[in-house]
């Protein structure tokens, strides 16, 4: 489920696999999560260049995942998403629930868009409000797509996509695994073993 939302989100952005994508200036928060590692290495196989937020313990990680710049979201640069070199971004994923229009807005270009995966309530308002703006935020909700699923498969067949696993748990212990998992600290997906 992870590696089919964060598809759709880098999707819907436009984003082309087949190396015709000019590419654009993207950034995605949450990046060491189980749809961030995802979608920061889609994004990189759609030829983006890709800004990352993630915790200290993670910048490495997610370098090493592709990213072109990662962002510490505990600095104040990162907390206000200044990339290096100045520029606001065309599109960004936001995979977070501390995630807010109001924090988005200013780091878009003019025509910029947020792909909302993990809204809240102001995002959902900002997302009608909107609708006929030059900066807009738009909700997501994954779908199940057999083809979709497919194509993650062969990715991951020929190396050019993998999953970054936080930790395994036996099936006894999966109460453990799964306040891991809603813990918002995982870097990763969080398995459980039965």
């Amino acid at each position: 489920m992870a590696g089919l939302t964060a598809l759709q989100a880098v999707r819907s952005i436009g984003t082309k696999f087949d190396g015709t994508g000019t590419g654009a200036n993207i950034l995605i928060t949450a990046a060491s999560g189980g749809i961030g590692t995802y979608a920061v290495q889609l994004a990189k196989l759609g030829n983006h260049h890709v800004t990352a937020t993630c915790g200290t313990r993670n910048l490495e990680l997610v370098r090493s995942l592709g990213a072109d710049e990662v962002l510490d979201y505990t600095t104040p640069e990162g907390a206000a998403l200044k990339n290096q070199r100045g520029k606001k971004y065309d599109y960004i994923i936001n995979i977070t629930y501390d995630g807010k229009w109001s924090m988005f807005k200013p780091a878009l270009s003019s025509h910029g868009r947020v792909v909302d995966v993990a809204s809240c309530c102001e995002n959902y308002v900002a997302s009608v409000m909107t609708l006929f703006a030059r900066k807009k935020i738009a909700t997501m909700v994954m779908t199940m797509k057999k083809e979709e699923l497919s194509f993650l498969v062969e990715l991951m067949k020929g190396g050019k996509l993998k999953t970054v696993i936080d930790s395994r748990h036996p099936l006894d212990k999966a109460a453990d695994a799964w306040e891991k998992s809603m813990s918002g600290h995982a870097t990763g997906k969080v398995i459980v073993e039965m």
